[in-house]
């Protein structure tokens, strides 16, 4: 590590496994888990075009797709200062700074930070679970990320709407319980979804994610591809997550 990226307290350092890169990390705020590595993989880029990932938290998909697609520039959007703050200096640990930006903001606000209709991606790994019921401390940053105390889905749709151009595609991962909701808003968002996969830890289990692929403007008709299964057997990665994501 270089003189001036150093460590604070509870942080440590993770290796992704990927291209070399690292990330800054603190477990007592909030670490990324396997459903930002498989939208990272679901996402597809072409070269040169412009990403901007919402809610990024400590910068993980904008790290991975560094190295997973040739996009131009990515931009990092995360409310939570000291997490923009470890993104920053992950970024910073795999110089990267020419690609990849890290701006704190609220994505509420976000029209006031870009332009309109001002990226080719947008991808977002938005919280799962409806308000604050059940939380202890509807501030602490883990309840931030896992609920929608600081934003919702239709906000997450509304920014999206407002700063993907026309024919630019946002890719997601959610919860498959609320999905009719997802759908109905991102159409009265004018973003028609055109792919989706659903995950499921086992063969016989429930769908526990969805990937959802949607296109600014576009056309209604929607793909919906073979199921992704995480694992073949407890402790097992199945042969696609092995060799698609190197587990």
């Amino acid at each position: 590590m270089s003189e001036e990226i150093k460590l604070k307290e509870n942080e440590r350092l993770d290796d992704l496994q990927l291209s070399g890169l690292q990330i800054i990390q603190d477990p007592e705020r909030f670490c990324f888990g396997m459903d930002a590595v498989l939208l990272s993989g679901f996402v597809r880029a072409r070269n040169g075009e412009s990403l901007l990932d919402l809610g990024t938290g400590t910068g993980i998909l904008p790290l991975l797709l560094s190295a997973k697609t040739q996009c131009g520039h990515l931009t990092g959007l995360e409310i939570q200062e000291e997490s923009a703050d470890m993104a920053r200096r992950s970024v910073a640990l795999n110089h990267l700074e020419d690609r990849i930006s890290i701006v704190t903001g609220d994505l509420k606000e976000a029209g006031t930070l870009f332009a309109p209709a001002s990226f080719d991606i947008i991808t977002c790994n938005p919280p799962y679970m409806i308000g604050e019921h059940g939380i202890a401390n509807p501030k602490e940053p883990k309840a931030i990320a896992r609920h929608e105390i600081l934003c919702t889905f239709e906000d997450v749709a509304a920014t999206t709407e407002r700063l993907l151009r026309s024919g630019g595609k946002f890719f997601l991962v959610h919860r498959p319980f609320r999905l009719a909701e997802l759908i109905v808003t991102l159409t009265r968002h004018k973003l028609e979804p055109k792919r989706m996969r659903l995950v499921y830890p086992y063969a016989d289990r429930e769908p526990n994610m969805v990937l959802i692929e949607a296109v600014r403007g576009g056309n209604s008709r929607m793909t919906v591809e073979a199921p992704l299964i995480l694992f073949e057997a407890p402790g097992v990665y199945s042969g696609e997550i092995r060799e698609k994501f190197g587990y």
